[in-house]
């Protein structure tokens, strides 16, 4: 019982990227990475947003597949890690064959660590 317990939780952490290898990564030149702001709620509601992340509200994501690059890793967010927004992005990118991670701790972990963020537009 406790090694499937390990097991299950090695995959679930496995699905997580954190906030210092996307940051790191997102300040060089090529950088593999693509940030997805999946949130479902207006630019006024959400005010700010993590800097050069890409608004693709996850009810829209399906729509939208055809634009991104298979050669990109995507990263997604929502407002907590609570939330499930991030979650269901993450299935549908991986379902299509995306490689993919839901930011660890989400937005609202980004904004405590006191991370570059941007105005919504």
């Amino acid at each position: 019982m406790e090694k499937e317990k390990i097991e299950l939780l090695k995959t679930y952490l496995n699905l997580y990227i954190d906030h210092f290898t996307v940051l790191g990564a997102l300040e060089q030149p090529n950088s593999p990475y693509v940030i997805l702001d999946v949130r479902n709620a207006p630019a006024q509601v959400k005010k700010v947003q993590i800097k050069h992340a890409i608004a693709m509200p996850a009810k829209d994501l399906s729509k939208h597949l055809d634009s991104l690059d298979q050669e990109k890793t995507y990263v997604v967010y929502d407002w907590t890690s609570g939330t499930t927004l991030g979650k269901q992005a993450l299935l549908i990118l991986l379902t299509h064959g995306f490689k993919a991670y839901e930011l660890a701790g989400a937005l609202e972990g980004w904004q405590g660590m006191k991370l570059p963020v941007e105005p919504v537009k």
